[in-house]
């Protein structure tokens, strides 16, 4: 995945001469997960720009930059120290097209590795998405696979919206072949994982592997998952999940993110409000326990939703 993301820098850099990269290590190093390897060599280091430990510096930098006409790509080394910019991604990213009078663009991709890694520890564990989501005028997608790690950056950086990446910090060697012809995926589009007929399944990110292992096991036992990422975290695609609810009437939301104010408890509220006649159960949603994250693994493991919770979940939901 890590070299999808590449070649997506690659393409959009060669294509488009505004579009630039700022970060720690982003250099010479080549990015702490190589997304950026040999890049500096390529384009030059002012448009690979290489930064000191300053992350609201380096963010506002690329703020700034985005509000003259450039396309930065602005990476956090790792998703945490981002809470170090959120002043700057909160009041100035998200709001100043709209506080400027509509006189700004901040077309601003913010990207980075986060999510529970392997003993990482409590600070390096973080899921910024549960505190990115209520700023206004920002989009946040999460990618899963290579093929759309790979056209979700494309996307984001053709954007004129400031759009955060989240990518998980265990996907980056995942492998798939890709096309070798351009595309682009949607930046607002849920991808259909796997059709089915008695559940909908909502995940993203790392839990979509979790879920279809879980699904093995479901298949096995004579149930028909259907299995959604939803890819767009902000905001929702309801048109795909309200037509897959529709189809099977009952949903679990499967997340990595916390359960007080997550991705799963906004999109609880969305089923609930818009689809709430086509339910025949409540919807469930399983979310990573309210604590920072142990650094032992077997109490990290015990934190974050597991394949066997998965499944027994949706037995319970599916016999209701």
């Amino acid at each position: 995945m890590f070299e999808a993301l590449r070649e997506a820098m690659i393409e959009e850099m060669t294509l488009d001469p505004t579009v630039c990269m700022i970060g720690e290590d982003v250099g010479d190093y080549g990015g702490s997960y190589k997304v950026s390897k040999g890049l500096s060599e390529m384009f030059g280091d002012l448009r690979v720009l290489d930064t000191p430990i300053a992350e609201n510096s380096f963010t506002g930098m690329g703020i700034g930059a985005a509000m003259k006409g450039l396309r930065p790509v602005v990476e956090g080394m790792n998703m945490g120290f981002l809470l170090l910019a959120y002043n700057q991604i909160s009041n100035n990213c998200g709001m100043l097209p709209y506080t400027s009078g509509g006189q700004f663009k901040i077309p601003i991709v913010i990207r980075g590795p986060g999510g529970v890694g392997r003993q990482l520890g409590a600070e390096h564990s973080q899921r910024l998405e549960s505190y990115f989501q209520s700023i206004p005028g920002i989009q946040m997608v999460a990618c899963s696979t290579p093929y759309n790690a790979k056209g979700l950056l494309k996307a984001a950086i053709r954007s004129d919206n400031p759009v955060v990446l989240f990518e998980h910090v265990l996907l980056y060697n995942l492998k798939e072949k890709i096309p070798d012809e351009e595309y682009i995926c949607c930046l607002e589009e849920a991808e259909m994982v796997r059709p089915g007929s008695q559940l909908t399944i909502l995940t993203y990110s790392r839990m979509r592997y979790h879920v279809m292992q879980a699904v093995k096991t479901l298949v096995n036992k004579g149930y028909d998952p259907e299995v959604i990422d939803i890819r767009s975290l902000k905001p929702f695609d309801l048109h795909t999940i309200g037509n897959s609810i529709k189809k099977t009437h009952r949903v679990l939301i499967v997340e990595e993110c916390m359960r007080t104010g997550g991705i799963g408890a906004s999109l609880r509220s969305a089923i609930i409000d818009n689809f709430w006649d086509e339910l025949d159960a409540r919807p469930v949603c399983l979310s990573s326990q309210d604590v920072p994250t142990p650094y032992a693994a077997t109490l990290e493991d015990a934190t974050v939703v597991q394949p066997a919770q998965i499944v027994a979940a949706v037995e319970e939901i599916c016999q209701s």
